[in-house]
């Protein structure tokens, strides 16, 4: 039967088994749209399969993989480590289709003319420079139609200028500040962008070749087109090397942040190459039940008509996309535009014809290669079987992608009278946006994982706290909103951890009792039973992370603000803390098996400062504790300065910097006594340990009350944007009093000039009066009338003010 295109078809809810143990789990479901109860097909209730859409390597991972992959491994650790589910991950990579083709392609051409016109001395030849011309020509005539056909290097800046005004138009320094407020642009204005500013690269080296290098660093996105244009035809179909040293490299690399990431690598990896006779077999049995057909060209395509007729439901997840043909365009890929053999537009392919110039395989149907499609359903049904409990992957997957694989594999292991449901649960990650767009290679509005990582930013807890407070199904624009929402989270956890460390290092917990507990105690006990209760609901509830950080910040804040805990009680609840964080993989050394560690990676100053920073602040406590003693010490404050060793460091060694603050400290502090100095003296000093000194090595002195000893800890950003608040108040203040003084100045200055009239006729000079009395003072205003009584009375009051001041001024003549 033909789908509605207004609503989803059917799902069928699986069933328990009677002694099954399920946890009241629910799922929102893409199959759905709504929450649904999770239940395992496992007899048992405890095993999970899980088949995720793996990237497309032939790039780096950028941020919005991120988002995908982060957010998958946050319900795969609930999964496993808070519901207690065996859960068998299988994960594909595709290492061949359309996109790695032409990447690999034309890298491989490229590198072949750059070492056919190599030269000694790293010149750029006339041929070189002709190639580049030609190429220059082709890519503004495809990418730029407006240009005049006759645009070349030396006319290219002012043709833009006129074909394309708007899109060149830089931003006004009046709307800047507005940006993120104003209209996004357009994907057709941002790809055009990114034209216009490959062919200004061009143009520059057109103009000013310079040395080899740099002349290929600037034209190799022209150039790359252009020779496989050329010459991509002639590339061996059975050389599928080209293709796997560029997967390869960039699955290495997929992999590499993935693990900077803290994301769990999958139970079994797939790789489409590696499973190339497997959906040969696959397509055969499709075309075999009657729902594929092959094309005189040596194409197999899935035939959703015959699909439908035998009561099958196509696109039972987007069934309201599934006549875009924009969509379906886009899922057959860029290398197979243009005329084909297929009975209808909205047939997909299963196999395709390799055309000279592309990888291929032996086939029943001629040499050819997998579709993107038929990948996944193969390899999962391969490795999973006739059904699995979830299938996930971005939210950009669902049409056609997901929508054709549950087609495929519907129609490979259904039997007539006995539809078989591939997937069970659905589910779909929101993607991460910039200004409404989601992050896209060929648009360039995207960073990669690696810079952002090495910009030192973001990390990857922020980047999994950032996720973390949003629901995973939904998208995220990312803003400084966000960005300050996620600071504060982290820099509150960091600070109760620091602090529960401390008192789980320093305080004995087997001597506190419950029956000693007081009421404080035993409110945040009663609170962290319902924080229990509710994370689980919450977890319970879809997975709904956003809900439990903000039962965790909650809990922090009421642990913070109550007075006489026990060191028991927080410990306990920063225990209980760390094992949920743990669990959503905030934690890359976690370990849930030690149900006494307390907080997470990063809390620790490192290993090498710590002979250095400790003794430095030990000394730093005692000093202070003298200087505010009220009568100072001298000499047992040097006696302690004389107390500290200082452990030589080499040249060479990293600690050599921890070690001079440590030296430079002690000797200032000798100093200070040998001189009897103030105590006010000696704290400024202590103060300039914290603040300047071990602040600029990554380390903060936390002074604390109640003679604690100063907390010692790492930086972190919530530290550092505290501060910079705190520089630019003051610096704020100072500004604002500097204008002040300003401004009284001007106001002296006013009044002393004011001092010089004689009172006699400070009102003569004035237009609204006519008349005045023997003082000078006003009686008749400018129409001719009587100076009221009431006016008057202040006009005298102002005279007397300004005699006062002019006898005051001819005083000091």
């Amino acid at each position: 039967m033909a789908s509605d295109g207004r609503k989803q078809p059917p799902w069928i809810p699986p069933q328990a088994r009677p002694n099954a143990q399920v946890p009241r789990l629910r799922i929102y479901n893409s199959l759905t749209r709504g929450k649904d109860d999770f239940v395992p097909a496992d007899p048992t209730g405890k095993a999970v399969t899980w088949y995720a859409c793996g990237p497309t390597v032939y790039e780096d991972a950028h941020l919005g993989h991120a988002k995908n992959y982060v957010s998958t491994d946050i319900i795969r650790r609930i999964m496993q480590d808070y519901f207690g589910f065996d859960v068998k991950f299988v994960m594909n990579t595709t290492d061949i289709d359309d996109k790695i083709i032409l990447q690999a392609r034309r890298q491989y051409l490229l590198a072949r003319f750059k070492q056919e016109h190599a030269t000694q001395d790293d010149s750029v030849s006339d041929s070189v420079l002709a190639e580049a011309k030609a190429a220059f020509r082709q890519y503004i005539g495809k990418n730029l139609p407006s240009l005049p056909s006759d645009t070349n290097p030396d006319t290219f800046s002012e043709a833009v200028e006129k074909a394309y005004t708007e899109i060149v138009k830089p931003t006004p320094p009046s709307d800047a500040a507005t940006a993120g407020q104003g209209q996004a642009p357009t994907v057709a204005e941002l790809l055009l962008r990114v034209h216009i500013a490959t062919a200004r690269s061009a143009v520059e080296a057109l103009q000013a070749p310079g040395n080899l290098s740099s002349f290929f660093a600037k034209t190799n996105d022209i150039l790359l087109p252009y020779f496989d244009a050329l010459h991509g035809a002639e590339v061996d179909s059975d050389n599928h090397q080209i293709y796997l040293e560029l997967s390869q490299r960039f699955e290495h690399r997929f992999f590499e942040d993935m693990a900077a990431l803290n994301v769990l690598p999958p139970t079994q990896l797939t790789r489409v190459t590696e499973y190339v006779i497997p959906i040969v077999r696959f397509v055969e049995k499709i075309v075999a039940n009657g729902f594929g057909y092959a094309t005189p060209d040596g194409s197999v395509y899935f035939d959703i008509d015959s699909f439908e007729k035998a009561g099958h439901s196509y696109s039972r997840l987007d069934p309201w996309n599934k006549n875009d043909r924009a969509l379906q365009a886009d899922g057959e890929g860029s290398l197979s535009k243009g005329k084909s053999m297929k009975r209808s537009e909205n047939h997909f392919a299963l196999w395709k014809a390799s055309k000279p110039g592309e990888p291929a395989w032996s086939s029943p149907w001629g040499r050819g290669r997998p579709g993107w499609h038929i990948e996944c359903s193969a390899m999962a049904s391969e490795v999973i079987g006739k059904t699995m409990d979830i299938h996930s992957g971005g939210v950009d997957l669902r049409f056609p992608h997901h929508d054709n694989e549950l087609a495929q594999s519907e129609a490979y292991w259904s039997t007539p009278g006995c539809q078989v449901q591939w997937v069970n649960y659905f589910i779909h990650m929101g993607q991460l946006r910039i200004r409404g767009l989601k992050m896209s290679k060929s648009l360039k509005n995207f960073t990669t994982i690696r810079a952002v990582l090495s910009e030192k930013e973001w990390t990857a807890r922020s980047l999994r706290i950032c996720f973390l407070l949003m629901p995973w199904q939904d998208g995220i624009e990312v803003t400084d909103e966000l960005m300050k929402a996620v600071v504060g989270w982290e820099g509150k956890l960091n600070n109760f951890f620091l602090k529960s460390l401390d008192l789980q290092r320093y305080s004995n917990l087997e001597t506190t009792t419950t029956q000693e507990l007081g009421i404080a105690d035993k409110q945040l006990l009663n609170a962290l039973d319902k924080a229990k209760s509710d994370v689980d609901s919450a977890l319970c509830d879809s997975f709904n992370t956003s809900v439990v950080m903000r039962i965790l910040s909650d809990l922090v804040t009421e642990s913070n603000s109550a007075e006489a805990l026990s060191d028991q009680t927080v410990v306990l609840l920063a225990r209980w803390i760390t094992r949920i964080v743990t669990i959503f993989g905030l934690d890359p050394e976690g370990d849930l098996s030690n149900p006494n560690r307390i907080g997470w990676s990063g809390l620790e100053i490192p290993s090498i400062a710590k002979p250095y920073v400790y003794p430095a602040s030990e000394l730093r406590d005692k000093v202070r504790t003298l200087a505010c003693s009220g009568s100072v010490d001298h000499a047992a404050i040097a006696k302690l300065a004389d107390e500290i060793k200082v452990v030589e460091s080499t040249a060479e060694d990293e600690s050599k910097s921890y070690g001079q603050v440590l030296q430079q400290f002690r000797a200032n502090v000798k100093d200070l006594a040998a001189q009897q100095a103030p105590a006010k003296d000696l704290l400024a000093l202590c103060d300039q340990l914290r603040d300047v000194h071990l602040w600029d090595l990554g380390i903060y002195l936390e002074d604390r009350n109640n003679s604690q000893p100063a907390l010692v800890r790492p930086l972190d950003r919530l530290l550092i944007e505290a501060r910079t608040e705190q520089e630019s108040a003051g610096a704020a203040k100072a500004k604002a009093k500097l204008e002040n003084e300003a401004r009284e100045a001007e106001r002296e200055k006013e009044l002393r000039e004011l001092a010089k009239v004689d009172p006699l006729v400070m009102f003569k000079n004035s237009v609204e009066y006519l008349e005045w009395d023997e003082s000078g003072i006003p009686t008749l205003d400018a129409e001719g009338n009587a100076v009221s009584k009431n006016k008057r009375k202040k006009l005298i009051k102002e005279w007397e003010k300004q005699k006062k001041r002019h006898e005051e001024w001819l005083a000091t003549q």
